[in-house]
């Protein structure tokens, strides 16, 4: 296993093709950070080659300094497990990124991913993190099943992996279509926000089952929440759905 840019690591294995066919996914988030309640928030990610060939891998942190990459080769019917990704594949600490699995050939590796945390009483149980298309983009995209109490707490991610600035328009929904509040966030390329909800709507109030649609122009974009029982640190992953019941509301006045 090694550390280079990511055309030093294709060059390397193809150097005698002038356009090496790769094929690239993305586990949305990814990290190795302290939240709440000093709990230590890891992921764990799982590559197999379900192939008969022997595959060549690189694995990239696209919002994190310097982009870091490491490239590696699975052989065929081969596992390779990194149970904190950021830590033991990249050697860092304190990092919050997608994580693009790029596959030199005509097909990818199988990826599979899940979140946890360890706090003072052990370890939650993992929780699955879909794994999608690094290009994966639409203007309106929905979060469902929001909450945010006493209970449950809730963080929104927005991700630009662009190479433009991004501007998002979020709109906070008890009802399909009625607007509780609007805000409006910028990004710059390659970054990332992850936000708590109240920080985002201040002037909510305590509830459960909220959406929030968000809507940007930008392609390279990916949004995702997370649901967090504050007693056991369990979490939920949101993935999104694609597009708005109502989608007009968005960018209208809060209702």
């Amino acid at each position: 296993m090694f550390r280079a840019t990511p055309a030093i690591l294709l060059l390397a294995v193809a150097a005698s093709a002038q356009t090496p066919q790769t094929v690239t996914v993305m586990v949305p988030i990814v990290g190795s950070i302290i939240g709440a309640g000093d709990v230590r928030w890891k992921t764990e990610v799982e590559i197999f080659n379900d192939s008969r060939d022997e595959m060549f891998v690189a694995l990239r942190l696209p919002t994190t300094v310097d982009q870091p990459t490491i490239g590696f080769t699975l052989g065929a019917g081969r596992t390779q497990r990194f149970a904190d990704v950021i830590g033991e594949a990249f050697g860092l600490d304190s990092v919050l990124s997608p994580l693009m699995v790029e596959t030199l050939g005509k097909r990818s590796v199988r990826v599979m991913a899940r979140v946890y945390a360890v706090h003072s009483e052990g370890v939650t149980r993992g929780e699955p993190v879909p794994i999608t298309s690094a290009e994966a983009g639409y203007p309106v995209r929905t979060l469902n099943g929001l909450s945010f109490s006493d209970i449950f707490r809730t963080n929104v991610g927005l991700v630009n992996l662009g190479d433009r600035d991004a501007t998002f328009t979020l709109a906070l929904q008890r009802v399909a279509g009625r607007n509780i509040a609007v805000t409006r966030l910028s990004l710059g390329p390659n970054s990332l926000s992850q936000t708590s909800i109240q920080t985002l709507f201040p002037l909510i109030t305590k509830g459960d089952d909220f959406s929030v649609v968000i809507e940007t122009n930008t392609p390279n974009t990916y949004v995702y929440a997370s649901v967090i029982e504050n007693a056991t640190s369990d979490a939920r992953f949101i993935p999104p759905a694609i597009g708005a019941p109502q989608a007009q509301f968005i960018a209208g006045d809060a209702q």
